[in-house]
């Protein structure tokens, strides 16, 4: 299990690190630095993997704890239900992001302001509604047994490997302009 949970914990570490990368691109800004463009299509390609995953264990947890605890509490019900408006409203601004990134792909410098206005928005709501929730999480430690969180986290050696190569590509691809942040 503690080999379990420090995959996890590697894996939201570097989606840490490539969210606080793109947070500092577009607040300092390309100003039409074509260099950018990489940078922000790896990003994208990036989160598309990570969050995909992030968002079926989410989706997974709500499903076991769904399946474990009485759902006639009304702190259970409130709990899950943040759950599913947290998921729902990740999964309309990681949209918003990966069409800005496919118009990157398809348009170069002219879709930089597009993207970086849906990667603002979304690093906002990553910030603002993402991560540690008590509700769950607190039902989660209560309730899961150690075969619960393998099945939540189903994380297979090829997910491990894509989702480091993706990492990977992002810091490869940062533009010389950019000034990221100290680790940290």
């Amino acid at each position: 299990m503690s080999n379990l949970m420090e995959r996890i914990a590697g894996e939201r570490g570097r989606l840490r690190e490539v969210r606080l990368a793109m947070k500092a691109a577009v607040e300092q800004g390309a100003h039409d630095d074509d260099s950018f463009v990489p940078f922000y299509i790896a990003v994208g390609n990036y989160l598309e993997t990570a969050m995909h995953r992030l968002h079926e264990q989410d989706i997974r947890m709500g499903e076991i704890l769904r399946a474990k605890v009485d759902m006639d509490d009304a702190s259970t019900q409130q709990a899950l239900s943040e759950l599913d408006e947290r998921l729902a409203g990740n999964q309309l601004h990681l949209k918003a992001t990966l069409g800005a990134r496919d118009a990157l792909q398809n348009q170069g410098n002219a879709a930089l302001a597009a993207f970086e206005e849906a990667a603002q928005a979304y690093s906002d709501y990553i910030i603002n509604n993402m991560g540690h929730h008590p509700g769950s999480t607190n039902l989660a430690q209560k309730y899961f047994s150690a075969e619960d969180w393998e099945h939540m986290a189903c994380v297979t050696e090829t997910d491990q490997i894509r989702e480091q190569e993706l990492h990977t590509a992002v810091f490869a691809a940062v533009p010389r302009a950019l000034e990221l942040p100290k680790p940290g």
